[in-house]
C-alpha cells in the first residue's frame, strides 16, 4: 500500500524528491547486501519516486518493479547489435523538436526530463538538446504540419511529457488544436502509473475541454505498478473522456511469464485501460540483459492468445529503423534473423 505521507505531497513534490542514490534505494528496500551487483552510472543515473517505490517488495532483489529501474553491473558489459540509436531516429527530425517517422502522425519530445528512468529505455541516449522543441521554432512546427496535410495526430512524448508544468503543456495544446488538420492528440507517458497525482484536476479539465481527441498511452509492464490508489486517477482520466491505452515492453525476468502477462491484461481491464502494445525489446546499448529471444516471445504470445479474449491481447510489435509503421511480430512462422 502506498504510503499515506507520499500522496498527501503534490507530483511536483513528488518528482523534485524522486530517490537518485542507489545506496538510498537499497537500504530502503532492506538491499544492501547486494551492493556489489550495482554499479553507479554517469549517464542516465538512477531516479525513481518514493510512490513507485513502496510497490516494491522489501527484501527481494527479483521484485520486477525493482528489477526496472535499478542500474545493473550488465549494463557495462557492450553486446553487439545493441547501439545508441536503436531506432535510428536522430534521422527522422526534419526540424529540431519534430520527428517525422509515420505518415498520418508525428511525434514532439516536448521534454528530455522523466519521472523515472527505465534501465532498457530506448531513448537513454537520445540527444534532447538538439532534438527538444522550443517557443522559437514553434512556428516551423506548425508551418511544417500545415504543409503535410496527411497529418491528423499530433503525438507528445520525450522524455515524458506530462513531466512538464501544465502551463508548459497547455501551450503546446493551444498550439497543435489551433491547426485545423489535427484531430488526435496522444500522450505518451509513465506518470499516471509512478506518480498518479499528475492527473490533477486542471489536467484532467483541460484535457476533457479539448477540441481533439485525447488519447493516453500510458506505460505499464507489471501489475504490480497498478494499485487501488493509481486506479482512482486512471478512473478519473477515464470519466473525463480519454481514451487510455496501455504499452508494455517484454523484460526478462519480469513479465516474460504467461502468468505476469495475463494478470497485466486483466488488471489494466480493471482499471479501464486497454492492452494496446507488447514490444519487443528495442536493441538500445545496456539493455541487453533484459532481451529474449524472439522465438520465446512468439511463444509465449500464442499462450497469451489462449488465454485471454482478443480485446485484451495487446499487439505484438518490433520496432525497426526506418520503418513508417510498428512492425508486427510474425507469430507464424519461426523469426528472421
Amino acid at each position: 500500500m502506498i504510503n499515506h505521507l507520499i500522496t498527501q505531497k503534490n507530483w511536483q513534490t513528488q518528482l523534485s524528491e524522486a530517490i537518485t542514490s542507489v545506496d538510498e534505494l537499497l537500504a530502503h528496500l532492506d538491499l544492501s547486501a547486494h551492493r556489489a551487483d550495482v554499479y553507479v552510472p554517469q549517464h542516465f543515473k538512477l531516479r525513481v519516486p518514493h510512490g513507485f517505490v513502496a510497490k516494491m517488495r522489501v527484501g527481494d532483489i527479483n521484485d520486477p518493479l525493482l528489477k526496472q529501474v535499478l542500474p545493473d553491473t550488465q549494463e557495462q558489459i557492450a553486446v553487439t547489435g545493441y547501439v545508441s540509436d536503436p531506432l535510428s531516429e536522430n534521422t527522422q527530425n526534419p526540424i529540431k523538436g519534430l520527428l517525422h517517422k509515420y505518415q498520418s502522425r508525428v511525434l514532439m519530445p516536448i521534454t528530455g526530463a522523466c519521472a523515472i528512468h527505465c534501465r532498457y529505455c530506448f531513448r537513454q541516449h537520445f540527444d534532447y538538446n538538439a532534438n527538444m522543441p522550443t517557443v522559437q521554432v514553434g512556428d516551423e512546427i506548425v508551418d511544417y504540419i500545415r504543409a503535410h496535410a496527411d497529418v491528423n495526430e499530433v503525438i507528445l512524448s520525450g522524455g515524458d511529457p506530462l513531466s512538464i508544468s501544465n502551463r508548459r503543456l497547455f501551450a503546446w495544446l493551444d498550439v497543435l488544436e489551433g491547426l485545423p488538420q489535427i484531430d488526435t492528440i496522444r500522450l505518451h507517458t509513465r506518470l499516471p502509473v509512478v506518480i498518479p497525482e499528475r492527473l490533477d484536476e486542471a489536467l484532467l479539465a483541460r484535457l476533457q475541454a479539448s477540441r481533439c481527441q485525447i488519447v493516453m498511452v500510458i506505460h505499464c509492464n507489471h501489475a504490480n505498478e497498478l494499485d487501488a490508489h493509481t486506479a482512482s486517477y486512471l478512473q478519473r482520466a477515464h470519466a473525463a473522456g480519454i481514451t487510455l491505452l496501455n504499452q508494455a515492453v517484454l523484460l526478462a525476468g519480469i513479465n516474460d511469464s504467461l502468468e505476469a502477462q495475463v494478470n497485466l491484461s486483466k488488471k489494466l481491464f480493471s482499471k479501464n485501460v486497454l492492452p494496446y502494445y507488447l514490444h519487443i525489446l528495442d536493441k538500445v546499448a545496456g539493455a541487453a540483459h533484459f532481451d529474449i529471444e524472439e522465438s520465446a516471445a512468439i511463444k509465449l504470445y500464442w499462450e497469451v492468445l489462449a488465454a485471454l479474449p482478443g480485446y485484451l491481447v495487446p499487439k505484438l510489435v518490433k520496432e525497426l529503423p526506418n520503418k513508417p509503421f510498428k512492425v508486427p511480430v510474425d507469430i507464424y512462422t519461426d523469426p528472421i534473423s
